[in-house]
């Protein structure tokens, strides 16, 4: 059972997932479809998380799964709502579309996708460099364990900054709203995807794909060990600035990712809504 689940994770959320939310657009189903096919795939992290484990200690909550969930809806209705204003936003645009609609959808998803992912690597990299950013990113860095749902809990702020700087580009490109929100599909699979605790493979993909076993890495929890793997989706930015690293040989456990110079990074919601605006100035992990 555990080889079939280790075997299928991959294709079932990347290509499955993604595959099914083109059809239901296609389609012309409601919106509401894709939620619940989001709703499903959350689940169906958890059930084999469970059942194919990476890390068994992983599995186990620490007061953390109430507030990911308050962080998955909250950032997610965030989402849904920049969405929603794209033809307001549009209005304001005054270059002439150049975005193919004309291909098919799912092949304009795929774009999307990749034009999506420099923007925000780049806005992650940054976020590892610039103090008042790594604040916000910070409570993303705060995870003391790896599962899917919490690649979802980020600061509110810092998923505003990361979507902007995915987004303007294809905006300005005169992208369809469908394909934005098949986009927002494609951003969650993928990080239930790279923040999985299932051992699932991914062979030779792993070093093109920003995928658990890649990503891993990118959670140590100093600035000399951490300061690698900000693709979201894929590694081909990392590659171009020289951040790609991966150790096949090294086992990555709860003790050793978080932030090191925070041990005690507040774990409730609204704490960590706060936190960043603090005025004091404790030592980060940005500047070890």
């Amino acid at each position: 059972m555990q080889y079939f689940i280790r075997l299928i994770y991959l294709p079932l959320f990347l290509i499955v997932g993604n595959g099914l939310a083109i059809y239901l657009v296609q389609s012309g189903y409601p919106t509401f479809y894709l939620f619940a096919l989001l709703a499903l795939f959350i689940g169906l992290s958890f059930l084999l998380e469970y059942l194919a484990p990476y890390d068994n200690a992983f599995n186990q909550p620490q007061g953390d799964v109430k507030r990911d969930v308050i962080h998955a809806l909250v950032n997610e209705s965030l989402s849904v709502i920049g969405i929603l204003s794209v033809p307001a936003i549009a209005s304001f645009i005054v270059l002439p579309p150049i975005w193919p609609v004309n291909f098919p959808l799912w092949l304009q998803v795929v774009i999307a996708i990749f034009i999506a992912d420099v923007g925000i690597t780049l806005a992650h990299y940054a976020s590892h460099r610039i103090n008042t950013l790594w604040r916000l990113h910070a409570v993303h860095h705060s995870v003391k364990r790896m599962y899917g749902l919490n690649g979802l809990m980020k600061h509110p702020l810092h998923q505003s900054i990361e979507t902007l700087a995915g987004t303007s580009p294809l905006l300005l490109l005169g992208v369809p709203q469908q394909v934005l929100i098949l986009l927002v599909v494609a951003v969650v699979l993928q990080l239930l995807l790279q923040h999985s605790n299932v051992a699932y493979f991914s062979g030779p993909l792993k070093k093109m794909l920003a995928i658990n076993v890649v990503h891993r890495f990118h959670h140590l929890g100093t600035a000399k060990e951490g300061d690698v793997n900000f693709g979201l989706f894929t590694s081909l930015t990392d590659r171009l600035l020289g951040t790609c690293y991966f150790d096949e040989d090294r086992t990555i456990g709860s003790e050793d990712i978080g932030i090191s110079t925070q041990p005690n990074y507040p774990i409730a919601y609204l704490s960590q809504l706060i936190e960043p605006f603090w005025s004091r100035s404790p030592e980060e992990k940005i500047v070890e």
